[in-house]
């Protein structure tokens, strides 16, 4: 839980009496008690038009002592800075092995984005009401939300390493939704039981993303709405969000925030299991070469050269890219699969990024390109994400191939 009180200067809190009478907040508004406090808290929906009228008139309405929202400091940055895609380092993201997180977040931003073009509303637009109604109230404003990179981080290290690409495959699959949604689907969507059903069916399809994205934020919600400062909170979150966050009303007192914003470290089996495949590897060439009647080093060396150089290179070039980075992915894939800390994507990443000189303007142009597949070959920052991703998936699929041969060698 983040507050920016100082910084949005909002003034001292109004902690007067709390007998307001009764209130029509609406259907989507929730109010809890708890002692002398009361919670009011909106369930929206992130591109609706109505959700955004609903915030102002609520917090109108009610007055607050503190108004939260589910964004953290990063989101909270990100949506009050229209220019935060022009100031992204194409060269940085590589670097930090952020490849498919980025290309992750574009995809959900472009299909919210979509959404929002077609009904005519900015994503975020509620909460961004939130924020400018919360200061137009004196009501100190509350960034209730967990850091975007500790749920990202908690959300992919719960998924098994085959679900990644079912659920990177199913990121960029929205066009069908978009073109279905209506304003009135939108607001159905609101109503408690039809989000009940949607997260029934949401936890069968993806069990291991549903705890880490929407059962902890829930519980991190909750928490940080009831420490937030006053007898009057309002809080705007999403609509999905309102069943969980009131079920675990009480045990908010005892959620530990820092507990769940820490990224767990690799444990020392996975730190092992990464040196794994070239221990194994030198062992088997060492195998091969002493056991194996006839058998040269340089046999052995091709057995694994061969398969990591060429599903490298031919993965890469699913992402049309330049010559000489797929010749770069085929000399550098056998040498980057026996380091853990050093991937095939990094160096295929840098070479196409070098070529193509991704320009302010194709940053500008992200989100709008991101939202199919043809932008997000047309867009050379993409191009380059793709880039990295594809040759980093054909070096560790080539290095189980590899790894087969040079096995199959050793026995004779």
């Amino acid at each position: 839980m983040t507050s920016l009180t100082a910084p949005l200067d909002l003034g001292p809190l109004d902690l007067g009496p709390l007998d307001l009478g009764p209130l029509d907040l609406g259907p989507h508004v929730t109010t809890l008690e708890r002692g002398d406090r009361v919670f009011h808290i909106i369930g929206t929906a992130h591109i609706s038009a109505k959700s955004v009228e609903e915030v102002r008139r609520v917090i109108e309405a009610v007055r607050p002592d503190a108004v939260c929202v589910e964004l953290c400091k990063t989101r909270f940055e990100a949506i009050t800075d229209p220019d935060r895609w022009r100031k992204l380092d194409v060269f940085k993201v590589i670097r930090e092995g952020k490849t498919l997180y980025l290309l992750a977040n574009l995809a959900l931003s472009a299909y919210q984005k979509a959404l929002g073009d077609k009904l005519g509303v900015q994503p975020g637009a509620e909460q961004r009401e939130g924020i400018e109604a919360a200061k137009a109230v004196g009501a100190t404003l509350v960034l209730a939300d967990r850091e975007i990179q500790a749920t990202l981080k908690r959300t992919w290290a719960n998924v098994p390493f085959w679900r990644k690409f079912t659920l990177l495959g199913a990121l960029f699959e929205p066009a069908e939704e978009v073109e279905e949604l209506s304003v009135e689907r939108l607001e159905a969507m609101k109503d408690r039981d039809t989000i009940s059903d949607m997260m029934r069916e949401f936890a069968q399809a993806l069990p291991e993303v549903k705890r880490p994205l929407i059962d902890e934020r829930d519980l991190y919600l909750i928490a940080s709405v009831t420490r937030a400062p006053g007898r009057r909170v309002v809080a705007v979150v999403g609509a999905g969000h309102v069943e969980g966050m009131v079920a675990h009303l009480g045990d908010a007192d005892a959620v530990d925030l820092e507990a769940l914003s820490v990224i767990p470290p690799p444990s020392r089996l996975s730190r092992a299991l990464q040196w794994l495949v070239p221990g194994l590897l030198l062992a088997l060439f060492y195998v091969g070469y002493q056991q194996t009647a006839g058998r040269s080093l340089e046999e052995l060396v091709w057995a694994w050269v061969l398969p990591t150089s060429l599903m490298s290179a031919l993965l890469t070039l699913l992402a049309l890219p330049k010559p000489l980075t797929v010749l770069a992915a085929a000399l550098a894939s056998p040498l980057t699969t026996l380091h853990p800390a050093i991937g095939s994507g990094m160096v295929t990443g840098v070479v196409e990024a070098w070529l193509r000189k991704p320009t302010v303007g194709d940053s500008e142009a992200l989100l709008s390109d991101a939202a199919t597949l043809s932008g997000l070959y047309r867009n050379p920052f993409t191009r380059v994400l793709l880039v990295a991703v594809f040759s980093s998936i054909g070096s560790a699929l080539g290095a189980y191939v590899g790894l087969g041969w040079v096995l199959a060698l050793s026995r004779g």
